[in-house]
């Protein structure tokens, strides 16, 4: 599995040209837990938010993210539905999820996706806290059946609390 934060600070670099047109700044997520597209950084302080469309991306490596060309480069249009994962109003990372029996999992800190970049996210790294993650480390919550973002957390069903598991999480983060 990829974790979203592997994306975060990539060039994305055009296949055509080989030119960079920008780094990842965040990901965008649809209400179906789907990445919509990657959000590039602003290039001028006040330049409009541009995004890539999850469906222009060629390829997303190690080291870089390929599009075909400049031309799959939108303006970004305020998608009500979607959510960002670091930053705007209401961004995922940060977010505590609890059950819908009110059981605190604990607070996204990453999303996965499959390891050969699918778009769908297949489960959350949660934390509940600095001391705990040195402790015991983070948690890892596959993709419930439902999934609700909400303003101030992400619900999920009650029987997710028997299938949050440890994660290794690598020293050089």
């Amino acid at each position: 599995m990829r974790r979203a934060h592997d994306l975060i600070g990539l060039p994305v670099l055009t296949v055509d040209s080989g030119k960079q047109i920008g780094q990842v700044k965040d990901l965008m997520i649809d209400p179906e837990w789907n990445i919509r597209g990657i959000i590039l950084e602003a290039k001028m302080w006040f330049s409009s938010l541009r995004y890539v469309p999850w469906d222009g991306v060629v390829a997303a490596g190690e080291d870089a993210v390929t599009i075909p060309n400049a031309n799959v480069i939108v303006e970004f249009e305020q998608a009500d539905e979607c959510h960002a994962f670091l930053e705007g109003s209401h961004p995922i990372k940060g977010l505590p999820v609890v059950t819908i029996g009110g059981d605190k999992l604990g607070v996204v800190e990453d999303v996965y996706l499959t390891q050969d970049w699918g778009k769908q996210i297949v489960g959350y790294e949660l934390s509940e806290g600095f001391i705990s993650d040195l402790k015991e480390g983070r948690k890892w919550l596959p993709m419930p059946d439902s999934a609700t973002k909400g303003e101030d957390a992400i619900i999920v069903p009650v029987h997710c609390s028997q299938e949050v598991e440890e994660l290794f999480v690598s020293k050089e983060e």
